[in-house]
């Protein structure tokens, strides 16, 4: 009895460790070391789990039916709950089944299939931390009809996603898109927390590793505050074991798309074939100043601001290009110049991909009255935040006061200031000017800090 208590610990002690070296495996900062007592519950627990990015994916994401895998391939066996009872593989040496667990984070290479003596087609296997060969017997029927499925070979996460991932996304740039993300709570184990994270929010790419067998890439990123989280998510969708219509609903996120934008995918103009891009729906990432054509004056613009493009005229004495940009809710022209070639830019803020995204903004509900005013650039009582924003853009200062109620200011040109004060219900009950601070030489527009922006965690602690 004592031997065996002991050849499991050594068993879940070299499980650790190999974790710990391995360089698929991959966690957020902040995880806490699991003691061995919990980590047999670890192995033991369930592994949690839009449209894809249609162009990035298509050019370096290839789908491999079983029927298509070639010798070579490289899986991590990723047993969840249920492979931990039903055992997957068996020992091609011996004849026995194997248990998922010792197998576990072991990398298996594809050499083939064939067929057994007794007529049962095997998927083979070798094992390229041990060096030992395994088969995952298919339950019944030829290879050839078992391969079109979706159901693939149990607890086998595909790495070849996960290299190309590694190559392509590695110190890159995306855009969240959904709140909801995890942090890694076990540096050991597979404890994870959920997280509430701002949409559209930028985020830098710090490390890819190895998710689940059916979200096989893990994509780590960081925010610009430190705050570090992850989405294992399916890209080539390769031996997921999930159908098509299964992303869907919750599971939109679990697809690279349904979690993150690339930044310069759809926006890099860099073929100067301009007319491709006219009619196409854009939206602001950050807060711009744009010259509104009603008014004659340059506006702050905020972002999730939604425009159609009407016109590029590139320049021609400079590598810039006035964009004539039509808000869709308003039916306002607007005017700017950027520079359309991300390597000709000299400041991040005048490259038309970092300003701008692909596809719809935010939705704002105004009237007729209320747009007639917010094409004039006016703020008018009874505006919401939304409209007071499209009518000035994002605030500068934000002060808070009693029962709910709170200011936004705004610093103008002349020297002046818009103060916007709301009502607890979040509409404007009254406005005024005043004298602004002195004016320096370099004015930075700050984003709001309000409770627009804040991310927190299920538990609502802030991150």
């Amino acid at each position: 009895m004592r031997r065996m208590i002991f050849t499991a610990c050594m068993a879940l002690a070299f499980l650790t460790v190999s974790a710990q070296e391995n360089p698929y495996i991959v966690k957020t900062k902040g995880a806490k070391k699991s003691a061995q007592t919990q980590m047999a519950d670890e192995l033991a627990a369930a592994q949690q789990e839009v449209e894809e990015a249609k162009d990035f994916i298509g050019q370096n994401f290839k789908f491999y039916s079983l029927c298509d895998w070639q010798e070579g391939m490289k899986f991590m066996v990723m047993p969840e709950k249920y492979d931990l009872v039903v055992k997957t593989f068996t020992d091609a040496a011996t004849g026995k089944e194997v248990s998922s667990m010792p197998l576990k984070y072991k990398i298996m290479v594809y050499k083939g299939h064939h067929e057994s003596t007794d007529g049962h087609a095997r998927i083979d296997f070798l094992c390229q931390d041990n060096g030992k060969s395994y088969y995952y017997e298919i339950p019944s029927g030829s290879f050839e009809d078992y391969c079109y499925t979706k159901t693939g070979v149990p607890t086998l996460a595909y790495l070849g996603d996960v290299d190309i991932a590694r190559e392509k996304l590695m110190g890159r740039t995306l855009f969240t898109k959904t709140q909801f993300f995890r942090i890694d709570t076990e540096y050991d184990g597979e404890g994870f927390q959920d997280v509430v994270v701002d949409k559209d929010m930028e985020v830098r790419v710090i490390a890819v590793g190895v998710g689940s067998r059916s979200f096989p890439v893990k994509i780590i990123v960081e925010d610009k505050d430190g705050n570090e989280f992850f989405q294992n998510v399916a890209i080539s969708k390769t031996n997921s074991g999930m159908r098509d219509d299964e992303f869907i609903m919750d599971n939109t996120k679990y697809l690279f798309g349904g979690s993150f934008e690339m930044v310069d995918d759809i926006m890099a103009i860099n073929s100067y074939n301009y007319r491709v891009y006219l009619g196409k729906i854009i939206h602001t990432k950050y807060p711009t100043k744009m010259l509104n054509e009603t008014t004659k004056k340059v506006q702050a613009i905020p972002r999730l601001a939604e425009y159609q493009i009407e016109a590029i005229n590139p320049h021609k004495n400079d590598d810039k290009a006035t964009l004539k940009l039509k808000n869709t809710t308003l039916g306002t022209y607007f005017y700017c110049d950027m520079v359309l070639d991300q390597h000709r830019a000299e400041k991040q803020d005048e490259y038309f991909g970092y300003i701008f995204a692909p596809g719809p903004g935010k939705k704002v509900k105004t009237s007729e009255a209320s747009r007639a005013m917010i094409r004039a650039g006016h703020v008018g009582i009874g505006f919401s935040e939304d409209e007071v924003m499209m009518a000035a853009g994002e605030p500068d200062m934000i002060e808070h006061g009693e029962n709910g109620t709170y200011t936004w200011i705004f610093n103008r040109s002349n020297n002046k200031q818009l103060v916007v004060h709301f009502t607890g219900a979040g509409t404007v009950d009254k406005t005024t000017t005043k004298d602004g601070p002195a004016p320096v030489k370099s004015p930075s527009v700050k984003r709001p800090n309000s409770k627009m922006g804040k991310k927190v965690m299920k538990n609502g602690t802030p991150l």
